[in-house]
């Protein structure tokens, strides 16, 4: 019995080697890499994955680096992953060997100030070391060619295995495919949230979104899925309106097609300014047009596309007649508790995920999708493991 305990502990402890895909520096394709992944320390747990989207907050870290906060090199990217739990650290009671998972960047440890508050989203917990590549020990569990690889978001999912804190993933149904629901770690749930949770659109309500990719595209439905009457897509890629009445949108506007700024467009279309308006591109130009694209009787505008060293001017007028400016993370979703509840929700039929996957890829095909995201060719490319 004794042999057999030794061989259980050395087992569960082993270093694993797996293929990742390494970022040795900014502005650089992903090497695919042999990585070496340690085992996980207490309270975290290690996954192995199957399948992870390709988003474009990961092509934004490695080729604009610029418009983004520092992150350390080298980085495994990837945050929007599902998988298997391979093995638990100490101290581990939320899953076990063998449940299937989805990796969160925003934890929710249920204990700080802010989980217990239903105001907001942003737990505390080892949040400023997972937003520099490490976990709550100053480390990351990946290295490669004997120096360390620091993990996106503290989490790293285009890696065959990756290691997190427990309070960074949450158990899902046992029969959830997991090409599929890896999507509601990142993109699907913030745009759809941005809706249903942040602005709280409201039935019969006129809509604008801004932004066609999976987020934009999660918005909009959203925006159907809160009943709003008129849903107004905008994109500068006219391929993209078939693409977004499936998931509810009734109008499409192109800016490209029209000599006026596109918030003066709107307003004409709206009798005075759109009730909602869901900004998620990215751009500080966007989001002044998607506000002042709001009636300046009660417009809510939502900030969803991610940017951080950029500044956003604004007129006080923009708001002092009644507009409201919101930002969101993560769609305002509570992470560990609320993405088994959409994962339910798609199982039944009443949440679109399919439709977002436009590839299936191979690791070996990461900066592939990087093309095809940039090139306007894909929603969502997933990479599976």
């Amino acid at each position: 019995m004794e042999a057999i305990l030794k061989y259980k502990v050395s087992w569960k402890l082993r270093v694993i080697k797996c293929k990742a895909a390494v970022a040795w520096e900014a502005g650089k394709p992903l090497s695919i890499e042999e990585v070496e992944v340690a085992p996980p320390k207490a309270n975290e747990v290690r996954i192995k994955l199957a399948a992870s989207g390709v988003c474009h907050s990961d092509w934004s870290y490695l080729y604009e680096a610029d418009k983004m906060s520092p992150r350390p090199f080298p980085l495994v990217l990837g945050h929007e992953g599902a998988g298997v739990v391979e093995s638990v650290g100490s101290g581990v009671t939320k899953v076990s060997k063998g449940d299937k998972v989805i990796p969160l960047f925003l934890p929710q440890c249920g204990e700080c100030e802010r989980c217990l508050s239903p105001k907001t989203n942003l737990c505390t917990k080892n949040w400023q070391n997972t937003q520099q590549g490490v976990l709550a020990d100053g480390t990351s569990r990946i290295t490669c060619r004997n120096q360390q690889v620091y993990q996106f978001i503290g989490i790293s999912t285009f890696s065959e295995y990756t290691v997190v804190p427990e309070d960074n993933v949450t158990k899902i149904h046992p029969d959830a495919p997991l090409d599929k629901v890896c999507l509601l770690g990142c993109g699907v749930s913030t745009g759809y949230g941005a809706a249903v949770n942040t602005g709280k659109v409201e039935a019969g309500s006129t809509c604008a979104v801004f932004g066609l990719g999976a987020v934009g595209l999660a918005a909009v439905l959203g925006c159907r899925d809160a009943g709003a009457a008129r849903i107004i897509a905008i994109d500068i890629n006219p391929e993209k309106f078939e693409i977004a009445k499936t998931f509810g949108a009734t109008e499409f506007v192109n800016p490209k097609d029209n000599s006026k700024p596109i918030q003066e467009v709107l307003r004409e279309l709206t009798n005075g300014g759109v009730d909602f308006s869901l900004e998620c591109v990215g751009n500080v130009a966007v989001m002044r047009a998607a506000l002042e694209a709001c009636s300046p009787a009660g417009g809510i505008c939502v900030i969803v596309g991610w940017i951080e060293v950029e500044e956003l001017t604004l007129a006080p007028l923009d708001i002092l007649l009644g507009r409201t400016l919101k930002g969101t993370y993560f769609g305002g979703w509570k992470s560990v508790e609320a993405v088994p509840r959409l994962v339910q929700e798609y199982m039944s039929g009443r949440l679109l995920l399919d439709e977002f996957v436009t590839q299936t890829l191979t690791l070996d095909q990461v900066n592939q999708a990087f093309d095809l995201m940039v090139c306007g060719k894909s929603i969502r490319s997933v990479i599976k493991m």
